[in-house]
């Protein structure tokens, strides 16, 4: 059974819009990515992001970072 948009929480229906508008940049723009190599440092760096965001870690504020 299809779940409704009434029936999704803040964080699903949010993650839900990601997902979709990321879809939709990719038809419309290609994969912008396609082709490169990723190195090993990279991939670490970005599974540690990862891991924070899914932890709730925010990183820093945009007026703190200008100062």
């Amino acid at each position: 059974m299809p779940t409704k948009v009434a029936q999704l929480t803040t964080e699903e229906l949010k993650e839900l819009i990601g997902t979709v508008i990321e879809q939709k940049l990719v038809e419309l723009f290609g994969e912008p990515d396609e082709g490169l190599a990723v190195n090993k440092t990279l991939q670490a760096r970005l599974r540690r992001q990862r891991q924070a965001v899914a932890a709730g870690e925010r990183g820093e504020a945009f007026d703190d970072v200008l100062g």
